[in-house]
């Protein structure tokens, strides 16, 4: 704590101590009022100005420091000045009072508790900045609230001053005139209880729900207005209680927690059960991984200690085949099939229909069969979880010398015999540079084209740098600031034609791989006939519902992260508010959301990195550890990369994490858990890791921070302390 906030910590305990040391609250009692009226009065007569001024600044100090007796002064007010200037002064003062606590809080305890609370204080100050003047409206109105505690708690949120003073005058002006009446009829009065009888009260409860109650009002009928072209078409009962279009990450879970809450539930998928992860992403690509890893490591077996296979490549033998790594590949994704295979999910409870699914009204869904015909559902709630595909940019020439995507690369490339010889990718995010990469260790002759000025460009530079010469020492030509324009054929051969510093640049090819991103499908599932709005892709609210209440949206149709994780996370809430929302609806929670790039090294991240924090304004910190350093990484030739840690200046409590180095994912897992449940750096670095694994990695960056945090004043004393006990 600084010096400013123990001067005021100081000067509010002892206004607090002389207080009760004093026993000044027997002047702010009902009897001693009484009693003293008459003499209030006559000075009031002779000294207006005097008396008005001092009971502004008693009145102010009270409240400010929260003293009892804040409803006594407001009957004097009344007693003394009458009810209109009465309610005018303790109306500005009470307000005044109110304020300084409220920002006494603020510059005392806000950092505090936002230290230890921070998850929490964020999700309320995520509500305060969109219904804070109604919540605070609302407290005010109604009187069974402390007056302190509203002033003390509103302090510690986001909420601006003006906004707290605003509303607090205009809340606290039906409560202070009813006292303020009351101190005008003083000799009538015996007690406190008198005055707020349980009718009144009652009554001020009510002006306190009347703004949440007319905002529940103006939703609903803006519901109804939503639905209203619809009303006739409105079924009277339901063939389902939830209908959910796709089967990938945010379909299946969709559809099994309906099922585990024994709901009816009926899942659509036109294609392949698993979505894009399963058969075109996330797991054929980390089998690829795996085997070109495993490919670089025999190339440099020397390494280990091993011989090379690097004389046999010389001497004509291949020990690669490239057929043989694609039908691995084929068989990882059939080896996980049953996990999201329709049999599984029968099982589980839920209706699996093989077709394309088109909504008809908000109630209904219509499915063209695969297997002919069509089925028609009625459904309480539907989850739209269509996914997305692989983004072809308008490139002249594309078609005519032909491409591969993400999607179709695993299906095509499975009936070559032989590795592609020249290979060009398209794109340097994640996906272009894991293939980029492990297409290289297989043998071919990669370049990768990027027309921004780095790769990985949503990393802090240092990363993008370390990713690009990991490329380059596996044989890949990384060509930045490279425009493509556009593809030509002659001849038999492919060439592309890129831009770079005003010259153009022209690469051949045996094959091209378009890896420049993935768009939200959003077309044929009938969102334009029901005016569900679009962009890059379907709008929704915080609880993933969209202009209809009842339609929900989840993964990469949703947005804003396009990964498998978070479409199952997604999912949960769409679920749960879908079947549950007429009780309790969730906010969806995007504050911990991780990532991971799984080059070699690896590259996960969580939270900020630099050059988030520098574009958001964001105070940091930033404490690093070298993987060069650990133990295990040496063991297993692996020490290259860091973990980087950014924390809130002077304190270990976690704003993001950045790791490169091998299994950066995994290790991040840790970091994931400390920030979703608001633990800081301490309690990492007190927590025992395994010797010697690559965890251990996370336990030296938080030392590193602890070290560059030591208490040198105390230690000097602790110096000092041994010396003496030396002798």
């Amino acid at each position: 704590m600084n010096l400013k906030k123990l001067l005021l910590v100081a000067a509010v305990v002892c206004a607090i101590a002389a207080f009760m040391a004093f026993d000044l609250g027997r002047y702010l009692s009902l009897d001693y009022l009484k009693q003293s009226q008459a003499g209030f009065a006559d000075l009031y007569a002779q000294r207006p100005l005097m008396v008005v001024a001092t009971y502004f600044g008693l009145y102010v100090l009270v409240t400010a420091l929260s003293f009892p007796g804040a409803a006594i002064l407001t009957l004097a007010g009344g007693a003394v000045f009458g009810l209109g200037w009465g309610l005018l002064i303790v109306s500005f003062a009470s307000t005044l009072g109110a304020t300084l606590a409220f920002l006494t809080a603020r510059f005392v305890l806000r950092d505090s508790i936002e230290a230890k609370f921070a998850k929490r204080l964020a999700d309320i100050n995520q509500g305060i900045q969109k219904d804070g003047a109604f919540y605070l409206f609302t407290l005010r109105l109604v009187p069974l609230v402390p007056f302190f505690v509203i002033n003390l708690v509103m302090g510690l949120t986001n909420m601006r001053v003006w906004v707290f003073y605003a509303v607090s005058q205009l809340g606290m002006l039906a409560g202070t005139a009813v006292f303020v009446n009351a101190g005008t009829q003083l000799s009538q009065i015996t007690s406190l209880k008198g005055i707020l009888s349980p009718a009144l009260i009652g009554s001020f409860v009510l002006l306190g729900l009347f703004p949440l109650l007319a905002r529940k009002a103006v939703e609903a009928i803006k519901k109804r207005q939503v639905y209203a072209r619809w009303a006739a078409v409105r079924p009277t009962s339901f063939d389902r209680n939830l209908v959910v279009i796709g089967g990938g990450a945010g379909g299946l879970v969709s559809a099994y927690i309906a099922a585990a809450v024994k709901a009816k539930v009926t899942l659509v998928e036109a294609h392949k059960m698993g979505g894009d992860c399963l058969n075109y992403g996330c797991v054929p690509s980390k089998a690829l991984i795996k085997s070109a890893k495993l490919a670089h490591q025999m190339q440099h077996a020397d390494r280990y200690g091993l011989n090379s296979y690097s004389r046999l490549y010389k001497e004509g033998y291949k020990p690669i085949s490239f057929k043989k790594v694609m039908q691995r590949v084929l068989d990882v994704v059939a080896a996980i099939e049953p996990h999201d295979s329709i049999e599984r999910y029968t099982g589980l409870g839920v209706e699996v229909l093989q077709g394309y699914a088109k909504i008809i009204n908000p109630w209904t869904v219509e499915i063209a069969l695969n297997g002919g015909g069509k089925q028609t559902l009625t459904t309480r709630n539907i989850v739209i979880a269509a996914g997305a595909r692989p983004f072809v940019p308008p490139l002249p020439g594309l078609s005519e010398v032909g491409y591969v995507t993400s999607d179709t690369l695993w299906d095509s490339f499975s009936q070559l015999d032989e590795v592609p010889k020249r290979l060009v990718v398209l794109g340097g995010g994640p996906i272009g540079c894991e293939l980029a990469q492990s297409f290289a260790r297989l043998g071919s002759e990669v370049t990768q084209v990027e027309m921004a000025p780095r790769l990985m460009v949503r990393e802090d530079l240092e990363v993008s740098g370390l990713v690009a010469d990991a490329l380059r020492a596996d044989g890949v030509q990384v060509l930045t600031g490279h425009k493509a324009l556009r593809c030509e054929q002659t001849d038999g051969r492919k060439v592309l034609v890129v831009e770079h510093a005003g010259a153009e640049k022209r690469i051949e090819f045996d094959e091209l791989l378009c890896a420049v991103g993935r768009v939200a499908r959003l077309s044929g599932y009938g969102l334009e006939d029901l005016g569900i709005p679009t962009q890059r892709t379907v709008e929704v609210n915080d609880y993933l519902q969209t202009i209809y209440p009842n339609i929900f949206a989840a993964g990469d149709v949703a947005g804003p992260f396009q990964f498998t994780h978070t479409a199952a996370h997604q999912a949960w809430y769409a679920a749960v508010n879908a079947l549950f929302g007429d009780f309790k609806k969730f906010k969806v929670d995007y504050s911990v959301i991780p990532w991971a790039t799984f080059t070699d090294p690896e590259v996960a991240r969580v939270g900020l990195n630099e050059q988030d924090a520098l574009a958001q304004g964001v105070a940091f910190e930033v404490t690093r550890y070298g993987i060069d350093d650990l133990d295990r990484a040496i063991a297993d030739s692996e020490a290259q990369g860091f973990v980087k840690v950014l924390t809130v200046p002077g304190k270990d409590r976690i704003l993001g994490v950045t790791i490169v180095g091998t299994h950066a994912g995994d290790l991040l897992a840790e970091f994931v858990l400390a920030m979703k449940h608001g633990l800081g750096l301490n309690k990492i670095l007190g927590t025992i890791h395994t010797y010697p694994t690559l965890s251990e990695a996370n336990k030296y960056a938080a030392g590193e921070w602890k070290r560059a945090h030591q208490p040198h004043a105390l230690l000097a004393w602790v110096r000092k302390y041994h010396d003496w006990k030396r002798g």
